[in-house]
């Protein structure tokens, strides 16, 4: 496996890679690798000849007194995952080669309405942040694939909308979130939970399993079982941000009609902002 630091030997070394009739997938990240991230390689060597990871901790899209100064930093760990799975180029940029004149000058990307709503009610800037920072990766790499998790079900439809919108590069693929034996989704913030609030994390998924389970059973009203599901995790010691059950094309609020969901939700439990999703497809009902 090949790392690079710039920009432009980035764009060199994939020109070569091209130039041979290879196709390219992209994987970006933010590090600290775990099996979601791992599950993201394989499916992309599925798809493509040749698979480029990408690890950079985007300040842009962190907020003011969010984790950006103790977000893991992990690249020697996982330089060594990524060649245990036999990635072909690591993309890892300082956030000097990515933004050379710094956050607060950088030309912006923000996909309206998508990224006001959810995550980015309670977290205003950090869409225009991923938007920006994927729209530039996808720029320099130029893939013919871009692979991402579903954990993130709101990102996706906005970077999904974007490339759309702007014309970027290549297909937008999203793969199943990764669990841990609990439930739990995968993600390298559930290294902030202690001991006792690494007990409780698997509620988040059980309660929105419950609101999928009513959904099934031919409960219409999404007002209820949201405010039910948000009870619940009060109750087992969440701060919840939002449970709310969409239309899982649009984002929209769900309508009685709508056979397409997904059930989103984000809470706090303790220091640590956790989300997860699970979509249901109701048309097997109808």
């Amino acid at each position: 496996m090949e790392t690079i630091h710039s920009i432009a030997q980035t764009r060199e070394a994939l020109a070569a890679v091209k130039a041979r009739g290879d196709t390219v997938a992209l994987v970006p990240t933010m590090g600290n690798l775990h099996e979601g991230h791992l599950s993201l390689i394989r499916h992309a060597h599925t798809l493509a000849d040749y698979v480029v990871a990408s690890i950079f901790v985007n300040p842009l899209q962190f907020g003011p007194n969010e984790d950006l100064d103790s977000y893991p930093r992990t690249l020697a760990e996982d330089t060594d995952k990524l060649q245990a799975e036999k990635t072909d180029l690591l993309f890892a940029p300082s956030a000097k080669e990515m933004y050379p004149a710094g956050t607060s000058s950088q030309t912006e990307v923000k996909v309206p309405g998508l990224s006001a709503i959810l995550c980015g009610q309670s977290r205003p800037t950090h869409f225009a942040g991923v938007a920006t920072v994927v729209c530039k990766l996808l720029n320099i790499v130029s893939p013919d694939v871009s692979v991402f998790g579903l954990k993130d079900f709101q990102q996706l439809i906005i970077i999904r909308t974007m490339a759309e919108d702007l014309l970027l590069p290549g297909e937008i693929v999203g793969c199943p979130i990764v669990r841990e034996s609990t439930g739990l989704a995968m993600s390298s913030r559930n290294n902030y939970l202690d001991e006792k609030e690494s007990n409780i994390a698997p509620m988040l998924n059980q309660t929105i399993r419950a609101a999928k389970s009513a959904l099934e059973s031919g409960n219409q009203d999404h007002a209820q079982i949201e405010n039910e599901a948000t009870v619940a995790l009060e109750k087992a010691g969440f701060v919840p941000d939002y449970v709310s059950i969409r239309n899982a094309r649009s984002l929209e609020s769900a309508s009685p009609g709508d056979s397409d969901l997904v059930i989103l939700a984000a809470a706090y439990l303790g220091k640590t902002r956790l989300i997860d999703n699970l979509q249901v497809n109701l048309s097997a009902n109808r």
